[in-house]
């Protein structure tokens, strides 16, 4: 029998001690880094000064699954419709009802599409002591994944104003009619068959005024106004000839169709994969710059360029994750809902947080009642010395991450890139060495 060389390691007990210390990793990465968060969501219980209504998209598998529609007073729950598969964009209507676009699977009138399947469009819901669907106005689409119609506005004129993901377009319904639309192929580059991929990624609406409209074209980081019988009249974030193109380009988006060499694609440092901006007024607007990580408030320049001029991209000593929706309130402050972070925030112009709640699932939109989102609302007058700085993030674990938490929308909002880069690291460990005991 051949004696262990002095000082040499067996090899079993190399394999082992790779597994445990990768266990140890992993354990204290998780431990130490939940101890050391920041508590989030401040709001007491017993405040309920503070009445909004939020649109959950959900979270289960693709964010989807356990939609629902709530109304917070304060952090109590005062009401909920749970129906769909998803809710979006939610608004108070004059006469108290609510509408939400929603996400819905099991339908059996499916068009040109097999049984069961799936339908968006938006509900009119009653919140009233038994809280239910009134009715609903909805389409079948080919996927349960950005496909859906995410915001509705009720009109004046009785109209119900729709933004359309399948088709990628705005429309007017009125009586289960179609009345106007205006589709995004007249400006942008479309592929042969729009309605076969999600291009453009329309993810929101609002009236500005009488027929003018500011729509969110997101995969373009991109605003428009649109006027009826016009078209578009105006873009925030216009194409520049410096632009980063490839931003737009990306996850088989935008693509230069017509073989000009080049794509309508906005400024990512100004804009990067928005939703739900609110107009300030002519020379002001606020946006969720989701892919940025923060909230941005634009001002438009004496040589008529849009610029940032306010900026957020951390409260509570936790950065922004995924934010999708800002709205400034008349009192000045601004409602947040910090999409992944599973919470919504209200800051004043300092950042300082003077309301926050923590949510069960994933929240798409949220509106402070009775305001809701205001046109017209105060502007932030900082000269653009409160802006933050943007940061990609680590490439390779940026992504991941965004994957990790498509897949388990439950991740910790304090598991981030130096919690995943260690994890990574403590698998590997742990790999390899079962890998070194089975060879030894």
């Amino acid at each position: 029998m051949n004696a262990i060389p002095n000082g040499a390691v067996p090899d079993l007990r190399r394999g082992s001690y790779l597994i445990l210390f990768g266990v140890v990793l992993f354990v204290l990465t998780l431990v130490s880094s939940a101890m050391l968060a920041p508590a989030i969501g401040t709001a007491s219980e017993t405040d309920q000064t503070s009445r909004t209504l939020v649109g959950s998209q959900g979270g289960g598998p693709g964010w989807h699954e356990y939609g629902s529609v709530y109304l917070l007073n304060g952090t109590n729950t005062t009401w909920r419709e749970s129906s769909a598969d998803s809710y979006f964009d939610v608004t108070q209507t004059e006469n108290g009802t609510v509408l939400a676009g929603f996400m819905d699977s099991g339908y059996a009138s499916c068009g040109p599409y097999e049984s069961p399947c799936t339908r968006t469009g938006f509900r009119v819901i009653d919140p009233g002591q038994d809280t239910r669907v009134l009715s609903e106005y909805s389409f079948p689409v080919r996927t349960n994944k950005n496909s859906e119609v995410h915001d509705v506005e009720r009109l004046e004129s009785g109209e119900y104003l729709v933004t359309d993901m399948e088709y990628e377009r705005i429309f007017t319904v009125k009586n289960g009619e179609v009345t106007w639309q205006w589709n995004a192929s007249s400006f942008y580059d479309a592929p042969q068959d729009p309605t076969t991929t999600d291009w453009l990624h329309i993810n929101d609406v609002d009236v500005i005024s009488t027929g003018r409209y500011l729509v969110s074209v997101r995969n373009a980081n991109q605003l428009l106004v649109i006027e009826r019988g016009e078209g578009v009249v105006d873009v925030i974030n216009e194409d520049t000839n410096d632009s980063n193109d490839a931003n737009c380009r990306k996850s088989g988006q935008l693509a230069d169709y017509d073989g000009d060499g080049d794509i309508r694609c906005g400024d990512p440092d100004v804009l990067n994969h928005q939703h739900n901006p609110q107009w300030l007024g002519d020379d002001a607007v606020l946006v969720a710059d989701s892919e940025n990580d923060r909230v941005v408030e634009l001002h438009r320049t004496e040589a008529g360029e849009w610029e940032p001029a306010w900026a957020l991209d951390q409260v509570e000593g936790v950065a922004f994750d995924w934010p999708r929706d800002a709205d400034r309130l008349p009192n000045g402050n601004t409602l947040i809902t910090d999409t992944l972070n599973r919470r919504l925030v209200e800051v004043d112009e300092s950042g300082t947080v003077v309301w926050s709640v923590r949510t069960e699932r994933i929240p798409y939109e949220a509106d402070r009642l009775p305001y809701g989102e205001p046109v017209g609302a105060p502007k932030y007058t900082t000269n653009g010395s409160g802006v933050d700085s943007t940061d990609a993030g680590v490439p390779g674990l940026s992504l991941l991450l965004v994957g990790l938490r498509a897949v388990v929308p439950s991740t910790p909002f304090w598991f981030g890139e130096p919690q995943l880069g260690l994890t990574l690291v403590s698998a590997l460990l742990i790999v390899g060495g079962g890998v070194d005991r089975i060879r030894n």
